[in-house]
């Protein structure tokens, strides 16, 4: 997993982070990732990031400069991921008890791309400073921010898709700009949204924002204490209709109903670190012989201020402290 930093305006963290790809030849290749269908929604989607956030597409394109690749090339790589695929495999819990606010992820991902993670600190002019960490880049899928907000996102199949912010830059957003879950909450109301996901927001007042999200629907669920969890499916009656007819070979149910069954109203870190390991039931038992696996598993606590990450998955390794916070 890398650990890239990002500092000054949006253009120069860009540009330096696209340079040193460049400069160690390691450009990406774009080209065999995108088709005329994903430019073409890019082109539409672009209005609504300029909309928006427009300090985003000055970071796209300082890293397209860095590359020396076109912008509208990264930008349909980027603008379109979560909107045409379905292979992003997440669960989440955000906690709120007598001992203490956290929130928890396990990232679950195709084992390919397992040596191009990043865990990345931003420190970025006009926004706040973060820790977040992605299978791409720029765009985030958990993370922690210096007001004390944390987020994560868990991907839902599409049934539906529309032009607007993908799950990966729904959550950069909230972790640059937000500082409370109401300023979340509003921003989720009235965003428009291309992909179909899951997002858990949780503030250090502890109050916890569930926002269950396609195109075409919106589902929010708000409280003060207690605990809320996400897995790869809806579970709101509102955004039941929305259900693929696939089957569940990512174990997102049974990954649903431990974090369900588990006592979460006592749990301290340890006890969050033995559920995300699997100790309560499946979460990251995967087949050592599938293609997929827990790429990292992140606790945000919240109340201490720290970050605990496990590169790979923690049911075999160790969650180290992140020293940069």
């Amino acid at each position: 997993m890398y650990h890239s930093r990002w500092k000054g305006s949006h253009y120069e963290a860009g540009f330096k982070y696209g340079n040193l790809l460049f400069k160690n030849n390691k450009k990406p290749n774009f080209d065999k990732l995108i088709n005329s269908e994903k430019l073409e929604y890019s082109k539409k989607a672009y209005q609504i990031y300029n909309k928006f956030y427009s300090e985003i597409l000055d970071e796209i394109q300082g890293f397209a400069d860095g590359l020396k690749i076109d912008f509208d090339i990264v930008f349909a790589f980027l603008a379109s991921m979560y909107v045409f695929t379905g292979d992003a495999f997440c669960s989440c819990i955000g906690i709120s008890n007598s001992r203490g606010i956290f929130l928890a992820r396990n990232s679950d991902f195709d084992k390919s791309i397992k040596n191009l993670t990043d865990s990345a600190f931003y420190k970025i002019d006009n926004g706040y400073s973060f820790v977040g960490n992605t299978t791409a880049m720029i765009q985030m899928e958990d993370g922690i921010n210096r007001k004390g907000l944390a987020c994560g996102l868990t991907f839902v199949y599409p049934t539906v898709k529309g032009v607007g912010f993908n799950a990966g830059f729904l959550i950069r957003y909230i972790l640059e700009k937000c500082s409370t879950v109401d300023q979340a909450r509003v921003f989720l109301e009235n965003v428009d949204i291309g992909s179909s996901q899951n997002i858990i927001v949780i503030d250090k007042s502890g109050e916890i924002l569930l926002a269950e999200l396609n195109s075409n629907d919106r589902y929010f669920e708000q409280i003060n204490g207690g605990c809320i969890y996400r897995t790869n499916h809806f579970i709101s009656n509102k955004m039941a209709k929305y259900k693929a007819e696939i089957e569940d070979d990512i174990y997102s149910h049974d990954r649903y109903e431990t974090l369900e069954y588990a006592n979460s109203s006592l749990f301290d870190i340890d006890d969050i670190k033995s559920l995300l390991s699997g100790r309560f039931g499946f979460m990251c038992q995967y087949d050592r012989n599938s293609q997929f696996d827990t790429l990292w598993s992140s606790i945000y606590d919240l109340k201490n201020n720290k970050i605990y990450r496990c590169e790979g998955n923690p049911s075999r390794k160790k969650y180290c402290i992140d020293k940069r916070w």
